[in-house]
């Protein structure tokens, strides 16, 4: 079984946070204990760590006291769905940063400009219009492109992920190599 097939097995995705506080059914429980057994049948898990884990499932309250028991036999990637939405997030956040990029500067320099020409009374080079063309050409990069974009966020999403899954194989504790 993949582990896509694993993690749609259940009814309630436990490694989605909404989810995660979610009461452990019978079911769930067995789904794990499957996919402990099927690691220990592979030579994967010895006989006291599947006994250990064993234990640990049928003790488990929550879902999300089940991923972590099976992180080292199936990835526990977040779903892509997931991935996808905080993706699309980030979009709306750089959209937003990207006009407040553009619209602050260009105010402060046409009001600057005009308050300096109106006050000498005369108006010299518009100046601001360096500063909105830079501004514009900054600000059109980053609204356009987005399904390359979102494509690069998921992935460094992804990437992300990945790290903090081996940080928590390591434990709490666990300084690592070469430090301590």
């Amino acid at each position: 079984m993949s582990a896509v097939e694993v993690w749609r097995s259940f009814p309630h995705d436990p490694r989605e946070p909404a989810h995660a506080a979610l009461r452990a059914s019978d079911a769930d429980r067995d789904l794990v204990l499957g996919v402990l057994s099927r690691a220990y049948g592979e030579g994967r898990l010895d006989r006291d760590e599947h006994d250990e884990r064993a234990s640990a499932v049928t003790t488990a309250r929550t879902l999300g006291d089940l991923p972590v028991l099976i992180a080292d036999l199936v990835p526990a990637t977040e779903p892509t769905q997931s991935l996808r939405r905080q993706a699309e997030e980030a979009w709306v956040e750089r959209r937003r940063t990207s006009v407040i990029g553009f619209l602050a500067p260009n105010i402060i320099c046409w009001a600057i400009y005009l308050a300096v020409s109106l006050g000498a009374g005369s108006y010299g080079f518009p100046w601001p219009l360096v500063v909105t063309a830079v501004t514009t050409v900054a600000a059109m990069r980053s609204l356009t492109g987005r399904e390359e974009f979102l494509r690069a966020e998921v992935r460094r999403l992804e990437k992300q992920q990945a790290r903090e899954l081996k940080k928590r194989r390591r434990g709490p504790g666990m300084l690592g190599p070469g430090r301590g």
